[in-house]
């Protein structure tokens, strides 16, 4: 086999691993949980940090390849997902199986390493993405809610990690990006809208393109800004946003906001592609503020 074939073999094995894992994904929910560590830390522990972000990986990576085991026939169906591996046929199902059995294995393991509630939080989302979320994603639109809860776990379980300890600081993380995830998904359901429909996936809460969608998706936006607010006011123990801090996150909330009208008003693929990256600037943005004012107060 000459050099150039090789080299094109282990290139598309590593991107076949990476897409089967969705790495992309999986960095951005490990970033969610780090900055949830760092808000609950009181010294930061870079072992813990380190272990947090490998089982975090480790965890998301075994929900998406699992995803993709049980998806395969629909994945073949639509543009965005028929090259993945499974469908393309570059890897088998008993490889995704053993990928996704060895990730969720070493996820529980690691994260039980740092604390039990923590690997337990690991593991619930795990189960409620492979084995609730996924099946009733063809079934109802609710399967969003349900999606929102695993969606939501990562900068929660960052503050257990730290902590080992569940309480109102943890439960108003979840709660912030619990609301996030549905002007988030509405907005990628929307634009995708005749993909999704090609797999028999109806992800938009009226399962159409209409006003009433438009309107729930401002309507969680707006929610979504209010419930992070909700540390300046002191009431959520050791969370605390300084009232500058409260201003920047409005600021940028009321962006993500005015994105969300856009879709009510326009009603079109380009408002809503807009409001799918504003509201992934959003949360990013917000757990980076978070931590900034935590540590620069």
């Amino acid at each position: 086999m000459s050099k150039s074939v090789t080299s094109k073999t282990s290139h598309s094995l590593i991107s076949d691993f990476k897409e089967i894992t969705k790495m992309r994904l999986a960095l951005s929910v490990v970033f969610s949980s780090l900055a949830g560590y760092l808000l609950g830390a009181e010294i930061v522990d870079f072992q813990t940090l380190l272990l947090l972000a490998l089982g975090g990986y480790f965890m998301v990576g075994a929900s998406n390849a699992y995803n993709q085991i049980i998806e395969k026939d629909l994945d073949a169906l639509m543009d965005r997902t028929k090259n993945r591996p499974i469908p393309a046929g570059r890897m088998s199902v008993t490889t995704a199986f053993i990928i996704a059995t060895i990730f969720a294995i070493l996820g529980i393991v690691i994260l039980y390493i740092i604390n039990p509630q923590t690997a337990m939080f690991g593991a619930i989302s795990i189960f409620l993405y492979t084995c609730i979320y996924t099946p009733l994603k063809t079934k109802t639109p609710l399967a969003v809610f349900v999606g929102a809860i695993p969606g939501a776990i990562p900068f929660m379980l960052g503050w257990v990690a730290a902590t080992d300890d569940f309480g109102i600081e943890p439960g108003t993380l979840f709660a912030i990006q619990f609301f996030w995830q549905f002007p988030h998904f509405w907005a990628i359901g929307w634009f995708l809208y005749d993909d999704y429909k090609k797999g028999g996936f109806f992800m938009l809460p009226t399962g159409k393109q209409d006003k009433a969608t438009a309107l729930q998706t401002l309507m969680y936006s707006i929610w979504t800004l209010l419930v992070s607010l909700i540390p300046v006011f002191g009431f959520t123990g050791r969370l605390y946003l300084t009232p500058l801090s409260a201003i920047v996150v409005a600021l940028l909330g009321l962006g993500m906001v005015y994105f969300a009208i856009q879709l009510y008003k326009k009603m079109t693929v380009k408002a809503a592609k807009q409001l799918m990256l504003a509201s992934v600037s959003y949360i990013t943005l917000l757990q980076i503020v978070y931590v900034l004012d935590k540590f620069l107060r």
